[in-house]
Parts: C-alpha cells; sequence; structure tokens
C-alpha cells in the first residue's frame, strides 16, 4: 500500500509538416519534453500507443502529415507482467484458473495489451514447439484491475460454451473477501437492485428501472470498530457489483475513492479498493465433476486487516 493510483495520462497529437518522416520513437520525445526516447519506445512496445485510431507496436514506423498520433500512459509498470507456476492455480485441456494479482488488467486497454492477463495468458499457453499455433482461450468473467483473485479461461473450444453459460446464469459459486468502511446493518443479507452505468461519473449504480439486475449477499467476517471484513457472494457478474452494492449499503471498500471509501488508514495511503476474489466454485465443462479453488488474500489485505485489529486493540 505504498501510493494511491493515479488517473490515466493521455498525450494526442497530430503530426505537422516539419515532422512528417519521423519515426515514431523519435516523434514523441521531441513534441512532449516529459518522455524520453527509452520511455516512449517501452509504451510502444507494450502497445500505448495508437496511430489514427490504430494500436502500433512498431517504434520504426515512419510519420506522415495529418496521422493522429495518441499515447497513452496507466502508471502502471512498462515491463509486461508474466506468469509464472505459483499463479496458476488449476489446468488441464479444458480450462485455466488463475490467481490474478492486484493491479494487473484482465484484457487489453488502450494503454496496454502485452502484460495483461490475457496476453500472458497466451505467452504461458504458447507451444514452443508450434509458434504458429495461436492458444484457445476463452475470456468467461472480468477482474478488475485493481481486484485481486481467481478467475477462469476455457482453453478448448469444447469448453467455452459450457464455460460461458455457467457463468451467465449463475451456476457458479463466487465468492470474494472485501474489507469495508463501517459495518453492514444487518451483519448478513441480501442486496438485489438494477444496477445501470453513469458514463459522466464512470461509476454504476441502482436505477428505478432500465438497469441490469445485480444480486449480492454477504456476511459480516471479522467486525471491528468503524470497518470490517466482509464475505461476499454474487448470483450474477455486473460490473463494479460489489462496489456499488457496498457504497450503497453506507459501507464503501477501503481505498475505494470512487465509490467513496476512505483512501488511507491513520494516515497510510490505500492502493487500491481492497476486494479480492477468494473462491470458485462449480462443475468441470467437460467431465461435470466439481471443482472447488480457493486462494488467501494477497499480502496487501493481510496487511492491512492486521493494522486495523492493532489499531482497534
Amino acid at each position: 500500500m505504498n501510493s494511491v493510483k493515479k488517473k490515466w495520462k493521455i498525450y494526442r497529437l497530430i503530426v505537422g509538416s516539419q515532422q512528417a518522416g519521423m519515426r515514431l520513437d523519435q516523434f514523441f520525445p521531441l513534441a512532449v519534453a516529459e518522455l524520453s526516447r527509452s520511455q516512449v519506445r517501452k509504451v510502444i512496445d507494450i502497445g500505448g500507443v495508437h496511430i489514427n485510431g490504430q494500436r502500433t507496436r512498431t517504434t520504426s514506423k515512419i510519420l506522415a502529415t495529418g496521422d493522429q498520433v495518441e499515447l497513452y500512459l496507466d502508471h502502471l509498470p512498462l515491463v509486461p507482467w508474466r506468469i509464472c507456476p505459483a499463479d496458476v492455480i488449476f489446468k488441464d485441456n479444458y480450462l485455466i484458473v488463475v490467481n490474478k494479482p492486484a493491479m494487473i488488467e484482465t484484457q487489453p486497454t488502450h494503454a496496454r495489451y502485452k502484460g495483461t492477463l490475457y496476453e500472458a495468458l497466451q505467452v504461458y499457453l504458447q507451444d514452443p514447439y508450434r509458434p504458429q499455433l495461436k492458444p484457445e482461450i476463452g475470456m468467461i468473467q472480468r477482474l478488475d484491475r485493481s481486484t485481486s483473485g481467481l478467475i477462469a479461461f476455457s482453453i478448448h473450444p469444447q469448453a467455452h460454451k459450457k464455460m460461458t453459460e455457467m457463468f451467465s446464469t449463475g451456476a457458479v459459486d463466487k465468492t470474494y473477501m472485501a474489507l469495508v468502511a463501517g459495518r453492514p446493518d444487518p451483519d448478513s443479507g441480501e442486496i438485489r437492485s438494477l444496477l445501470a452505468r453513469s458514463r459522466r461519473e464512470n461509476r454504476v449504480h441502482t436505477v428505478a428501472a432500465g438497469g441490469k439486475l445485480a444480486v449480492t449477499r454477504y456476511r459480516v467476517n471479522v467486525p471491528l470498530y468503524d470497518s470490517s471484513l466482509v464475505e461476499v457472494q454474487i448470483l450474477t457478474g455486473r460490473s463494479h457489483q460489489i462496489r456499488a452494492h457496498m457504497a450503497e449499503l453506507g459501507c464503501p471498500l477501503l481505498g475505494d475513492q470512487r465509490y467513496g471509501g476512505p483512501v488511507a488508514l491513520d494516515g497510510m495511503p490505500i492502493e487500491r479498493p481492497l476486494l479480492h476474489a477468494q473462491r470458485l466454485k462449480f462443475l468441470h465443462p467437460v467431465t461435470s465433476q466439481q471443482v472447488d479453488f480457493s486462494v488467501p488474500m494477497p499480502e496487501d489485505m493481510h496487511q492491512a486487516l492486521q493494522f486495523l485489529k492493532r489499531t482497534e486493540g
């Protein structure tokens, strides 16, 4: 928990006649003094530069007059993240379950392709003896960049349709752990509402009509003086569902500035909303055998919980 994450920084420039013929990695450092050539090359390599709306990862790309060039910085490390064996909780011929670290994007964004979970899976699953054969990866679910924990993918066409059906119909038990401000009242319950996104605020909230049904069950696991560790099960998989429902309950996640959560513990900054996907339980899409996976809370959440317990004491 070192620092609160910064918002994206975006540079949008148009190539003038005097800059036409320049290489892409020369153009940005000359146009923007705060960007070094080595930094620009790294951003290009991970996929954070777009020319006329198309991502390019070629540093030597020659620019033409009128080209619209964009560079995105998400303030995450420019060295692409890679999956290590300890991150893989389960793998067979049909599916893979990964324990995603916090601050790793699940899928490509404007700011990066390399180093996202999806791209890292492609690298991890690549057959070194058949490099031309791309892995079959079905993205069944999403986790926010800031959320840690379990996420499943199908890696065989035979499993993809069934996995999609199970996740979309609520046939998968998904359990999260969340550190929240305050204490929910009552200590356990179910929140059922229609959630819709407000693009102006870039957040979701409950609406009377026109939203998508979201069902969240919660139970206080560890009550503390002015915060709680809450176990959450979601019967639906709406974007920001837990974050929105906990905030509307009056108990926003610690570190969740977007939904009104405190961003520091006694002066110590919280780097992210403290939410962890702890458990996945479902029937295997091909064998129909029940599989049940769980992982402990990551170190930052564990430290925050211990800090809160000491503060209370």
